[in-house]
């Protein structure tokens, strides 16, 4: 199963990469297919490549419901 995230981004690093955090997990990814990114955007993250820039409070409603179908499955 493939699953794609919104995650923030908390560094533009050189060569279209960027470092994205979620939950205190930070990763490197490549942002090629963005353009116009900036520190506090956030990110549809799939496998290692942010495929679309997503509005924060969307970003924010979809995490916590990620939160909560993680929470009941406890």
């Amino acid at each position: 199963m493939c699953l794609a995230i919104p995650v923030r981004v908390t560094e533009l690093l050189p060569d279209d990469m960027a470092k994205v955090s979620l939950d205190g997990v930070s990763k490197t990814i490549s942002v090629a297919l963005l353009d116009g990114l900036s520190v506090g955007d956030y990110v549809i993250l799939h496998v290692g490549f942010a495929l679309s820039k997503v509005d924060a409070t969307e970003a924010e409603r979809t995490l916590a419901m990620i939160r909560e179908i993680a929470g009941s499955a406890q």
